[in-house]
C-alpha cells in the first residue's frame, strides 16, 4: 500500500461526479443517483490499498455503469425540475438574508461562544493547576507553572471515533481508526500528553467593534476556519483562512504559536515543522488584521465556530454556525461533522482521511453550505 493519503481526493471526487452521470440515467430522482454514487465510491475506497488499485476498480466499475446505461429504456438523464432562474445571492441581499441565521444570545451561551469578562474586558483568570487531563487518552498528568512537563510519558490513543456496529446477538462498540474494542490500548503513540487549554487561558482576547454603517448597510459576509497544533499551554493557533461570500481566499495565513510546540497535530491540520519554520506572524499580528477586516456587525460564518474563535482569542457575536444551521438528530452536545454535511448537501468529498485538513478547503465549505441553505429556503419567495 502507498504511504500517507490512498487517494487524492481530486481523484475521488471526480469518480463521484462520473458515477453520478451514469446513476442519472438510470435513477428516477436526483439524489438517488447521488446517493448511489457516493456509497458505490466509497465501497471502492474502502476495499483498495493503493491508489492504482483504486483506479483500476473505479475505471472498472465506471465500465460496468455505462453498460448498464446504454441498455436503459432511453438511456437519457433524469433532469431535476428547477421552479424559476437559478439565484445567486451577494451583497446586501445575502447579508440581509444571513441575519435569520445569526446565533441568538442563548446559543451563543449554550455553544459556548468565548464572552466579555465583565470585570476584566477583553480577558479572564488563568486556571493555573498542575493537574491536566490528557484530551487524547484521558490520561491526568502534572505540569510545573510554566506548563512543561514534570514526567515524559508517552501518550497511547485512538485517533478515531467509537462507533457501533452491529453484530450476531447485539451491538458492539468499536473505534473507528482500528476496529478495536473500547478499553484496548490506544492504537497511536505520540511523545507527550497534550491538552486542550484554550478554554482555561482567557487573557489577551480581543472584541470586534462597532464601525460607520456601510452605505448600503452591509457590513460583510466571510467565512472563517483555523488549524491548531499543541503546545505547553494547550492548543494554539498555526493557520487561519478567511474566504469571502464569492469563495475568494481574502486572508491566509500561517501563525507562530507563543509558547513551545509538542505536537503539530499534522494528521489533522496538514500544518507541519516545515510549515512554520520562516513563519514570523503572530496571533497578535492576526488579531489586528481580523479587526480591520470585520466589524462587530460582520456576519463570520464557521462550522463550530467557537473553536476557531477561542484559538483567535477574538470575541465576535455576529456567526452563524453550520453546526447549529444543520443540526444533529440527537441534539446538543452532539454535532454534525463538516465533511458529512458536505456529502449529504453537496455531494461533495472533503477532508480527506490522512492528509489533514485545509482550512481554506473547510472556510469554502462553510460558506458553499450556508449559499446552498440560503437558495433552499427562499425559494417562491420574491426578491
Amino acid at each position: 500500500p502507498e504511504s500517507g493519503s490512498k487517494v487524492p481526493h481530486d481523484t475521488r471526487q471526480r469518480y463521484v461526479n462520473f458515477f453520478v452521470e451514469e446513476y442519472l440515467k438510470v435513477c428516477r430522482t436526483v439524489n438517488e443517483a447521488f446517493d448511489k454514487a457516493l456509497v458505490e465510491e466509497k465501497a471502492i475506497y474502502d476495499r483498495c490499498g493503493s491508489k492504482n488499485m483504486y483506479l483500476n476498480i473505479a475505471v472498472n466499475t465506471l465500465k460496468k455503469l455505462r453498460d448498464q446505461g446504454s441498455l436503459s429504456p432511453n438511456g437519457k438523464k433524469l433532469c431535476r425540475e428547477i421552479g424559476g432562474e437559478e439565484r445567486n445571492f451577494s451583497g446586501i441581499v445575502l447579508y440581509r438574508i444571513l441575519k435569520d441565521y445569526v446565533l441568538t444570545e442563548e446559543q451563543l451561551h449554550e455553544n459556548g461562544y468565548p464572552q466579555p469578562n465583565p470585570e476584566k474586558p477583553g480577558s479572564a483568570m488563568l486556571g493555573n493547576a498542575s493537574k491536566r487531563v490528557c484530551c487524547r487518552c484521558g490520561e491526568i498528568y502534572t505540569v510545573t507553572a510554566s506548563g512543561k512537563h514534570i514526567r515524559k510519558e508517552e501518550c497511547n490513543y485512538h485517533s478515531g471515533r467509537v462507533l457501533k456496529q452491529k453484530v450476531p446477538g447485539g451491538l458492539e462498540t468499536r473505534y473507528s481508526c482500528c476496529e478495536g474494542v473500547v478499553g484496548s490500548p490506544g492504537c497511536q503513540v505520540a511523545k507527550l500528553h497534550v491538552h486542550d487549554g484554550r478554554k482555561e487561558n482567557l487573557e489577551g482576547f480581543v472584541k470586534t467593534f462597532i464601525k460607520l454603517t456601510a452605505a448600503d448597510g452591509n457590513h460583510g459576509v466571510f467565512a472563517l476556519d483555523c488549524e491548531m497544533c499543541y503546545t505547553t499551554q494547550g492548543l494554539e493557533l498555526t493557520r487561519v483562512t478567511v474566504v469571502d461570500s464569492s469563495l475568494q481566499v481574502a486572508y491566509d495565513t500561517l501563525v507562530k504559536p507563543d509558547n513551545e510546540i509538542i505536537d503539530y497535530n499534522t494528521r489533522f491540520s496538514g500544518v507541519t515543522e516545515e510549515d512554520l519554520k520562516n513563519t514570523s506572524s503572530s496571533i497578535r499580528d492576526v488579531q489586528a488584521i481580523l479587526l480591520n477586516l470585520f466589524s462587530a456587525d460582520t456576519i463570520l460564518i464557521g462550522h463550530s465556530l467557537e473553536n476557531d474563535l477561542f484559538a483567535l482569542k477574538l470575541i465576535h457575536n455576529t456567526v452563524v454556525d453550520t453546526a447549529v444551521v444543520f443540526p444533529h438528530r440527537l441534539g446538543l452536545p452532539h454535532k454534525r461533522a463538516l465533511r458529512n454535511l458536505m456529502a449529504d448537501y453537496l455531494r461533495r468529498i472533503i477532508q480527506d482521511d490522512v492528509g489533514g485538513h485545509d482550512s481554506s478547503e473547510d472556510a469554502a465549505a462553510c460558506m458553499e453550505l450556508m449559499l446552498w441553505k440560503v437558495k433552499e429556503d427562499t425559494k417562491g419567495r420574491k426578491w
